[in-house]
């Protein structure tokens, strides 16, 4: 972990989501979501470490952000995350305009995931993603080839997630850990082309009546099998 400078003991507050990462009072009801000024909330003088924002210590830090990174500015909780980042990238498909790369993109960040890359479609809603790709690198690619050339100068191992024929079950696999998990969109799935290209697909282990999972939630469980078998739990918050 990163040598970060020590908060004072930060006040419990309702974990209320903030769906605009607006400053300033937010009406929550009784309780503000996030901390209020410096000064009102510790009564102490604001430190002056570069890391925190002079306006967020003044007006108060009502974004959707850890208690860690309270009044720090943007650049530096990037840094800060980056110094800690996984080699994981997780890629999907955007060629119906998929409303769940919101969720895929807040999800990646919560494991601090290298990168989300959107292939297909540049625009996307990120609605889902509750602000957190202000946080998160994303990159853009045209096709699954241009993804393929970028995963290949990057020594990234590519397993697509779906459950087609073939597919081997998440469960039992041992997932690369230079790797890029890449989903399909919601409906159709991983393309052919993507299906190819992939070094394994993995499908998740399902037991009730529906055919598949929600996009999002699929991207959420694969992740989270890299992070059980990769990550250093002692880095978790």
């Amino acid at each position: 972990m990163n040598d970060r400078p020590e908060h004072p003991a930060v006040p419990e507050h309702p974990a209320v989501p903030d769906a605009t990462d607006a400053q300033g009072p937010t009406e929550w009801g009784e309780h503000p979501h996030g901390l209020g000024p410096w000064v009102d909330e510790y009564g102490t003088e604001p430190p002056t470490d570069a890391r925190y924002d002079p306006e967020l210590l003044a007006h108060g830090d009502r974004r959707n952000v850890v208690d860690a990174y309270r009044y720090w500015t943007r650049d530096a909780i990037v840094a800060d995350i980056d110094a800690r980042r996984h080699p994981l990238h997780v890629a999907i498909e955007n060629f119906g305009h998929d409303a769940n790369i919101g969720t895929v993109v807040r999800t990646a960040n919560a494991f601090a995931a290298a990168a989300v890359h959107i292939v297909g479609r540049r625009r996307w809603n990120r609605r889902g993603a509750m602000v957190t790709d202000r946080y998160q690198h994303l990159m853009h690619h045209t096709d699954v080839d241009t993804l393929i050339e970028w995963a290949a100068d990057h020594d990234l191992t590519i397993v697509a997630v779906d459950n087609t024929p073939g597919s081997v079950p998440l469960e039992t696999v041992t997932l690369p850990r230079n790797c890029l998990l890449l989903f399909g969109q919601e409906g159709p799935g991983v393309t052919e082309r993507a299906r190819e290209i992939a070094s394994m697909t993995v499908s998740i282990a399902q037991f009730g009546s529906t055919r598949s999972i929600n996009a999002g939630v699929a991207a959420g469980i694969a992740m989270h099998a890299w992070i059980r078998q990769h990550a250093d739990l002692g880095d978790a918050w």
